[in-house]
């Protein structure tokens, strides 16, 4: 027999029930049989043969018996089943249909315990596969059933059961009515969740939050549910905060910034500077998670939502327990806690602190930072500089502790004096010496060198060389300290002076043609400068870079270290030399001559005389 009849055999069947029955018995005693009845008695072999033919008034009566009580089987619509048989791989599910319909047991995987009488939702799955069964699928009809119910549920608020499977990125996988739902880390418990497995494989209560139609996303939250009766308790508690109340709170999670506290359904955040009077450098050096603590509400914004929380205030503050006695100019020890570029922070007891500012930490006029001279957890002494009880204020100095070197500056580096100091660090226009430990001086860029031109003082020494150096002068009052490097040595210009005096001739090669001239190097020291016009050779050529000529000085200035030098002036001076003696000469030729004539005109008078008998 095949599983579903076709519409016209249903057809010629009907008829063949009509006339059958109308042959038998008076249509007034006619009987209603049901379709299975009718088929299990029918004879295939009449209405094959045409025997037995079907009257068309019944074939409408038995079509509307089959619609009556038989499932549609070319339908989409989920249809509720009941187990009838399960075997080793599949489970028998009537569904009120012409024949019964097969389902595999992997469907069934997440209810072990089917058994033979329950019922099952399923779907349609294939209305005759090749061996003429009627194939049903539960896990089909459990996703559309799945989703209907978690839309009802996101739509209506209702709390469903969920089966947590498996952790994953960010949360955990939740089954619910079949979908694979995700539950956010942040949405399992009203407090941070550090171990996520122990949900595992357990049934918990949810509230669907947000489905994603489009990507078939479901999000769930247990966080939800508990929230509301959080929320009430927050709300008798809130009512009952005051500022100054000490309350016992349980620490939830720890921050570099701060400690989260719960306090019993609200939420209180304790600073890190409330947390000690001493400096700390993390919250956890002073709690613990999920410790228990008494704190106490320092402030809150006018819904309570945020509550400031103190620890360090159920203690009396450290500087109420100084002694009376403490004063400027007591000697102190402590421990370097904080070094910044201005100072370092010393700890004389827990919660009292004190600056020791850099310009307190060395008789060095050059400031350096204090990073060179203390590292934390130093243990110092320092001298109490200035005491404030009241601003809770304290400064400290540690070159107090040593004498100060200016006292008898005057008596160890007199005017005069030679000593060895060493380079600290230049400026545009000198250098600073060291000569000890707080006494500095300065070189000024002049004094380096007595015939060099140093346009930085980089270009003569470097910081941390030994120079020797002269104290040119001495300002006690205002700690300055003038040196000289140069007057260590004598001033070579003096020899010089003499050496190459103005006029004086000497034979050099030209060093460099320059800008307006040219140079000539007299010896290490002195680079002699010729102008142009002073390069002109008697031939009226110009001299050229390697040529060697003679030099005139025609100008020697020892202060500014200045010589200048002509090369034309030899031979000019040469010549106006040769003009003058020959100028000279015919003077004196001229007068010679004046003289003569003079004579012979004396002679001719006196003879005339005689011819005039005089």
């Amino acid at each position: 027999m095949s599983e579903e009849l076709n519409k016209e055999t249903v057809e010629e069947v009907s008829k063949s029930v009509e006339t059958t029955e109308s042959s038998e018995q008076p249509a007034q005693e006619e009987k209603q049989i049901s379709p299975e009845e009718f088929l299990k008695d029918f004879n295939w072999h009449n209405y094959e043969e045409g025997i037995d033919p079907i009257e068309d008034s019944k074939l409408v009566e038995f079509e509307g018996l089959v619609k009556e009580n038989f499932v549609d089987t070319l339908t989409d619509e989920v249809v509720e089943g009941v187990v009838v048989n399960i075997s080793d791989r599949d489970a028998i599910i009537d569904i009120n249909a012409k024949s019964e319909g097969v389902i595999s047991l992997n469907e069934f995987r997440y209810n072990p315990g089917l058994k033979v009488g329950d019922k099952v939702e399923v779907l349609i799955d294939i209305r005759e596969d090749a061996t003429g069964q009627l194939i049903l699928s539960h896990r089909k009809a459990r996703v559309i059933m799945a989703w209907d119910r978690v839309n009802n549920a996101h739509d209506t608020g209702e709390i469903v059961n969920g089966f947590v499977k498996c952790r994953t990125k960010g949360g955990m996988i939740v089954d619910v009515f079949g979908i694979e739902a995700f539950l956010p880390g942040s949405q399992i418990d009203v407090k941070p969740i550090r171990d996520y497995d122990v949900y595992v494989n357990k049934t918990m209560e949810f509230k669907v939050v947000k489905i994603n139609h489009e990507f078939k996303n479901v999000v769930v939250s247990h966080k939800a549910l508990i929230e509301a009766d959080i929320e009430q308790q927050k709300k008798e508690i809130i009512k009952q905060l005051e500022k100054g109340q000490v309350l016992e709170g349980t620490v939830k999670n720890i921050t570099s910034y701060g400690v989260f506290m719960d306090l019993g359904g609200v939420d209180g955040l304790i600073h890190i500077t409330d947390l000690s009077w001493s400096r700390i450098n993390h919250p956890s050096e002073i709690v613990e998670l999920d410790a228990k603590i008494n704190v106490v509400i320092l402030d809150f914004d006018e819904d309570k939502s945020r509550i400031q929380l103190g620890l360090k205030q159920l203690s009396k503050h450290p500087w109420e327990a100084l002694s009376d006695d403490v004063k400027v100019g007591d000697k102190v020890k402590g421990k370097v806690v904080v070094i910044a570029d201005y100072g370092a922070f010393i700890e004389l007891a827990e919660g009292v602190e004190g600056l020791v500012h850099v310009s307190e930490m060395s008789w060095s006029t050059h400031l350096r930072s204090a990073g060179d001279f203390v590292k934390v957890g130093d243990e110092i002494e320092a001298m109490i500089i200035t005491f404030d009880r009241e601003e809770r204020k304290m400064s400290l100095g540690i070159k107090q502790l040593t004498p100060d070197p200016w006292t008898d500056i005057t008596s160890k580096y007199p005017i005069g004096s030679k000593q060895t100091g060493t380079v600290r660090n230049f400026t545009n226009f000198g250098v600073f010496v060291e000569l000890e430990e707080g006494i500095d001086g300065l070189i000024y860029i002049s004094d380096l060198s007595w015939t060099k031109k140093i346009k930085h003082p980089s270009e003569f020494c470097a910081v941390g060389d030994k120079i020797e150096v002269v104290t040119l002068e001495l300002d006690v009052e205002n700690r300055k300290l003038s040196l000289g490097h140069k007057q260590t040595l004598d001033n070579p210009w003096d020899k010089y002076e003499n050496e190459f005096t103005l006029n004086s001739v000497h034979t050099f090669d030209i060093f460099e043609i320059v800008d307006k001239g040219a140079t000539v190097k007299f010896n290490d020291d002195i680079t002699a400068f010729i102008p142009s016009r002073y390069l002109i050779k008697e031939d009226g050529s110009k001299l050229v870079k390697g040529e060697s000529a003679e030099f005139k000085v025609i100008e020697f200035n020892k202060d500014s270290k200045r010589v200048v030098a002509s090369h034309t002036s030899v031979f000019k001076d040469v010549e106006a030399e040769n003009i003058k003696v020959a100028n000279k000469k015919n003077k004196k030729e001229k007068l010679e001559s004046k003289n003569t004539l003079g004579d012979a005109n004396e002679k001719l008078q006196e003879l005339k005389d005689k011819m005039d008998g005089k």
